[in-house]
């Protein structure tokens, strides 16, 4: 028997490995569906005779008792699931757009989502890119409680002409319309330097506040262009995205040139930082203050990705955003155009 080269042994491990991958995924897949579909029919049974035996809350409890001494080491037929599987019916029966998606992700996420959100257009946003991202169900609260949604549709960036296509939505989430920067002790009237420094000091909370994958490279950063000096207010690194983020700072309202000069760092930076193998560089102008038809102008025919977001250092939830969420048609238009 000829002894088989290390190099081709290996590459053949790797398919096979692959291959039961593959088959365990597609597996779990099955039975995921399976269960979902089984729920959906639990739920369907109950709403149905209910109403057609006019029978009142306590057959869901008594069903419980029954299908728990029936079926002793299965879970998942407790009371409160069955509530929960008659109100994933009555959620989703009017909705034939989201009955396929809802069987791409697990049952506790789509409880989750169920519960957390308040109309379709928003469970169809978190249940997309829950299976596009494969957020684990801490990633998907943390989500929904960070308001990812309304982040999605409210911020101002430029990315869907700037950026590849499968990179927009996760780009997109990862620049927030406004930032919550709470633990800071600054005075209302304060400086960029003193913002920064403010920043820098409390770092890892200044991380987390920015969505969790983002790592820090330096503050005045550096760039020598044409013998002169330039310096980038914070560069961070997002992992996921595997690339650069500049971050200019400003204490005022936006101003069109902020986006000039922050089109300028962005291709020194991609042209004498960044590495072969990194994903072109993202640049975030942070403001005290925007006019969002500014912005929008400003932005417009600007070619590098550039996001601009308010920051504030109180909780008080901006509810006067509301006005800008785009309509119920052109929400949908865009969820279109997350692929799971």
């Amino acid at each position: 028997m000829s002894e088989i080269a290390p190099d081709n042994y290996q590459s053949f491990l790797k398919d096979i490995k692959e291959r039961i991958l593959s088959a365990q995924y597609e597996a779990l897949r099955a039975v995921n569906k399976e269960l979902i579909t089984l729920y959906w029919d639990i739920g369907k049974m109950i709403v149905e005779r209910q109403e057609k035996e006019g029978w009142g809350k306590s057959v869901v409890e008594q069903l419980a008792k029954d299908l728990q001494m029936e079926f002793p080491g299965i879970k998942g037929f407790s009371e409160r699931n069955l509530w929960n599987m008659r109100n994933f019916y009555l959620t989703y029966k009017d909705s034939k757009k989201l009955q396929p998606l809802v069987a791409e992700i697990s049952w506790t996420k789509n409880v989750l989502i169920m519960s957390k959100c308040k109309d379709d257009l928003e469970r169809e946003f978190y249940i997309r890119m829950t299976k596009k991202f494969g957020w684990t169900k801490n990633v998907l609260i943390h989500q929904v409680e960070s308001r990812a949604y309304e982040r999605f549709l409210l911020n101002q960036t430029n990315f869907d002409q700037s950026l590849p296509e499968k990179y927009r939505p996760p780009a997109k989430l990862a620049v927030k319309d406004e930032y919550t920067f709470d633990f800071l002790e600054l005075r209302e009237e304060h400086s960029e330097r003193e913002l920064e420094l403010a920043l820098i000091n409390n770092i890892r909370r200044f991380l987390i506040e920015m969505g969790g994958y983002f790592t820090f490279i330096g503050n005045q950063y550096r760039l020598e262009v044409g013998g002169e000096e330039f310096f980038v207010d914070l560069i961070l690194y997002h992992r996921r995205l595997r690339c650069l983020v500049a971050i200019e700072l400003k204490v005022g309202e936006f101003k069109p040139e902020y986006a000039g000069k922050m089109q300028f760092y962005l291709s020194v930076l991609n042209d004498t930082v960044r590495l072969a193998e990194e994903n072109p560089s993202i640049g975030i102008i942070l403001c005290k203050e925007k006019n969002r038809i500014i912005v929008e102008y400003a932005l417009k025919d600007t070619t590098q990705p550039i996001g601009v977001s308010t920051y504030k250092i109180t909780t008080t939830l901006p509810e006067e955003l509301r006005k800008y969420l785009p309509s119920g048609e052109e929400i949908a238009k865009r969820l279109e155009g997350v692929e799971i």
